[in-house]
Order: structure tokens, then C-alpha cells, then sequence
């Protein structure tokens, strides 16, 4: 598979959906929407009263559950599913969620967003006490938390559980009467509720929702427990209550722009950031032009306050994505051609302004500007909508070590020497802040989690190496080959 080495890697998405005759049909339709979170593999659990009925499968969602026969098995009212990109265990099979377990009180099933940051502490725990774990998962630890629970009722038991856990999650949870969401008290992950008339739905982001007509509701709260039911929907918020922590890289690259995040609409938020950026470093220019996608919301911002025109200067070939075939040696030396070109009507002669929304090793970065300066640029500045990465993410985003990170080892001058630009200029943590929620960073309003750029990290990091440069190899030794 290729992986675009500028961005982090996508965390997961998840859905569910209770009180529906068509329960699984909507939760493949909402995993499509949620494709952009996970796209190694995705997976469904429904029930119909009696029995659960399960598909999961490496790959996109379209290829795996793309036909009424696949949709057909998968009966009931009730259904969760998930999108995967493994931030802990491998590719496989076993790993593809939601997992299943037999309990005392009957079947549970599970799908999770997030990263447990003390997983491998209590498998090893579980281990010695001869729980036998039947993926690499992180999210298996609370699967065997909730067989030993000594607690009676489901809720009762999912509090125990995860009373006992340290990281970022968003869960659907599904028994054969129960939908659950359930959000970390710091409310890190997203998680949202929706309503399509009597059919409640949860999800990772309010697309999902659209493409199946519902509506958004309000966002799962930190802490919070979801619990419905053919009687209604009750709330609990059982957790000792924390510092609202909301990942703040969702607004710069995870969401879809489509989608409302904590109240904000992520594509004009990130507008705003562009605009701040641009307040913040300016630079004569003739053209503002994005790194598509992601840069272009952004991008727009930059241009409508500097006043500089806007033009896709960059194409990107959207048909080139991480099924592609490995390439050759040889294609594999023309780079990110596969993914882009450049448009030289808008680019030559001109003094052009690059967009992009992050930069984490810089390999694509240079390749994009060393593109744009063949197609007949005259000067080439970037500016970046999000501060430097400087450190990597352990709740749920699949970053590379520090060592591997460019911002982590280098200055802005020396970054900008070896991507090969004029000048560069990232928007500051503080004017992040103020595009995103009109506050200053420490001060009173919403903060976030923004351990990314700042090293700070709100959640024990109980299994790192070395004052948080790494996260432990998760599982390694359990891997398949």
C-alpha cells in the first residue's frame, strides 16, 4: 500500500444504529461515509432479536459490502460498525473490528476509535491470570476487562472496565437489546448522536448521518454513556470529570469538512485557520494555490484575507489511492507525479504561495515544490494551516517517531532549506486557537488536545519509551507473519 508520508495516518471510524429494519444497510452506508478514517479494513455486527451475525473484511468498504447477499446475512434492528487503519496490531483479519465476545449475560460486541496508552500493561496483567487474547488489538483488553467484571449490569460492567484503562476512545458497544456509545472523559475522539425519526444512530462524525438522511442531535459528552434501548435513550456520566481535551488535529486534517465537530463546521473552521495564517504570514504573492485536499479549505482562507487569487495550481489524480498496485522501481522514482501534477497555466512566471494543511516528514512537501518550481514558478512560499509536529500522537493517530518527524529535528529556516521553498511560515498554536474557537490557548474556553505541537499530553502515557519519543512496538511479539 502507499501512504502519503506528509500527513498523519487516519484513526478509525465507527457507527450504529438501533431500531431500524434496515440497521445493516445504513451502517455500510455510514462506514462509506466514515471511508476517509480507516481504510485497511472494515467490519459489521448486527442482531435481530435471537441471533448476531457478523462480516468483516481487509479492504475498503465498497469491496467488501457492495451486495444484497453480503447486506442480506446481516439481519436486525441493531447494528455497529467500523472502519480500521491499525494504530496498534496488525493487518489482519483477526484484528478487524467490531470484536465479538460470549459472555455471562449474553453476546457484546465492540468498535473502537482511539488508542489505549496502558493496553500492553493490562495484557500482560490479563495474561498472567490466563485470559487467552485472540487478536493484537488494543481494544481486546476490554473485551476480557468486561468477562471478569464482577459487576451485574452492562453499564455497570462497561464503567469497570473502563475505569481501569488510560487513553483516548470512542465506543459503540452493541448487545442484543443495547446500543452504547461511550466517550473518554476527556473526550479526545469524536463521537456524535443522531436521529432518523424512532431510529437513534451513532458515529464518528455527522457525515455519516447525512448520507443516510438523519439528523445530528448534539455531540456524545465527555464522560458520557449512551445507553438505548426499545425504551428510549438514557445518559449516565458515571467518570470523574476531566479537562475537555478535543483532539484539535480533527479541524486541521481528520474530519471531513462536510461534518459538524463540536458545534464547529469543520470546512468554514478551517477557512478561519487560513485567514489567521494569513494575518499571521503574509507574503507577496500572485497566486495562493492548496496541496489538494486537505490544503484547499484552507487555502481559500489565505486568499480571501490577503486578497490574492486562488487557482488550482495543483491536480490531483483522485483515482491513485492506497490500493494501487506497488509500483516499480521506476515509478516509484517519479513520487508524488502519481498523485499530483502541476497546472502550468497557473503556475509559470508566478510568485506562488503553497498551502497545506500539515507537514510530518516533508518527503511529499519537497516533491510537490520541487514540481511547482519545473512547471516555471518564480518564487516559491509555503505556509502551513496547523503549527510545526513536533511530537507524536498515542491516542488513536498513526504518527511516525520523533526522530522521523522534520519540525522535531530542524528549525523553520533549516525546514525551509530542505524542502526547497523561499520562505515558510506555520500559524502559531495561539492563532490556531483563535481561528478555531476564538480563545487564546490556556485561557478561559474551549481547549484541546494539542499534544502534537506542544508535547503536552493530557492522558498517562503508561507504555512509552523514553519521555514519550515512542510508543512501545504494540503486540509485537504476538504478530503474525
Amino acid at each position: 500500500m502507499m501512504k502519503d508520508d506528509d500527513h498523519p495516518h487516519e484513526e478509525c471510524g465507527v457507527f450504529g444504529i438501533f431500531g431500524h429494519p434496515d440497521a445493516a444497510a445504513h451502517t455500510a452506508l455510514g462506514l462509506h461515509a466514515l471511508q476517509h478514517r480507516g481504510q485497511e479494513a472494515a467490519g459489521i455486527v448486527s442482531h435481530d432479536g435471537r441471533h448476531f451475525y457478523s462480516h468483516r473484511a481487509l479492504g475498503l468498504v465498497g469491496d467488501n459490502f457492495n451486495s444484497a447477499e453480503v447486506i442480506g446475512r446481516l439481519k436486525g434492528h441493531v447494528a455497529i460498525g467500523h472502519n480500521r487503519y491499525s494504530t496498534t496490531g496488525d493487518t489482519l483479519l483477526r484484528n478487524v473490528q467490531p470484536l465479538f465476545g460470549d459472555f455471562s449475560f449474553g453476546g457484546l460486541a465492540v468498535a473502537h476509535n482511539g488508542n489505549l496508552t496502558n493496553a500492553i500493561s493490562l495484557r500482560k496483567q490479563l495474561i498472567d491470570i490466563g485470559c487467552l487474547f485472540q487478536s493484537t488489538s488494543d481494544t481486546e483488553v476490554i473485551i476480557h476487562l468486561l468477562a471478569l467484571s464482577k459487576q451485574s449490569s452492562v453499564e455497570d460492567r462497561l464503567y469497570d472496565a473502563l475505569s481501569r484503562v488510560e487513553g483516548a476512545y470512542s465506543l459503540v458497544v452493541m448487545t442484543g437489546d443495547t446500543l452504547i456509545g461511550v466517550r473518554d472523559p476527556f473526550g479526545v475522539r469524536p463521537l456524535v448522536l443522531g436521529k432518523l425519526g424512532d431510529t437513534t444512530l451513532l458515529a464518528s462524525e455527522t457525515c455519516a448521518f447525512d448520507i443516510v438522511g438523519a439528523d445530528y442531535v448534539r455531540d456524545v459528552e465527555p464522560g458520557e454513556i449512551i445507553m438505548v434501548t426499545k425504551d428510549g435513550l438514557r445518559s449516565i456520566k458515571p467518570f470523574t470529570r476531566q479537562p475537555h481535551r478535543f483532539c484539535i488535529f480533527e479541524y486541521v486534517y481528520f474530519s471531513r469538512p462536510d461534518s459538524m465537530s463540536e458545534g464547529r463546521n469543520v470546512y468554514e473552521t478551517r477557512q478561519h485557520i487560513g485567514q489567521e495564517l494569513a494575518r499571521e504570514a503574509p507574503v507577496d504573492a500572485d497566486v495562493i494555490v492548496p496541496v489538494p485536499d486537505s490544503g484547499i479549505p484552507g487555502a481559500l482562507g489565505y486568499s480571501r484575507q490577503s486578497r490574492i487569487p486562488f487557482e488550482l495550481g495543483i491536480i490531483r489524480n483522485h483515482y491513485v489511492g492506497r490500493t494501487f498496485i506497488e509500483p516499480t522501481d521506476h515509478v516509484r522514482h517519479l513520487g508524488v507525479k502519481l498523485k499530483h501534477n502541476s497546472n502550468r497555466a497557473v503556475l509559470a512566471g508566478k510568485r506562488v504561495i503553497l498551502v497545506d494543511d500539515s507537514i510530518v516528514r516533508g518527503t511529499t512537501s519537497k516533491k510537490i515544490v520541487a514540481m511547482v518550481r519545473e512547471a516555471g514558478a518564480l518564487e516559491v512560499h509555503m505556509r502551513i494551516a496547523s503549527p510545526p509536529t513536533t511530537h507524536s500522537c498515542f491516542y488513536g493517530v498513526d504518527t511516525p517517531t520523533r526522530d522521523q518527524l522534520l519540525a522535531a529535528r530542524h528549525g523553520v529556516q533549516e525546514m525551509a532549506k530542505i524542502i526547497g521553498v523561499d520562505s515558510l511560515a506555520f500559524i502559531s498554536l495561539d492563532g490556531m486557537y483563535r481561528a478555531v474557537a476564538g480563545v487564546k490557548r490556556n485561557a478561559a474556553g474551549p481547549q484541546f488536545c494539542d499534544a502534537c505541537f506542544s508535547g503536552e499530553y493530557p492522558i498517562p502515557l503508561t507504555d512509552c519509551d523514553g519521555a514519550n519519543e515512542r510508543q512501545k512496538d504494540l503486540f509485537s511479539e504476538f504478530s503474525e507473519v
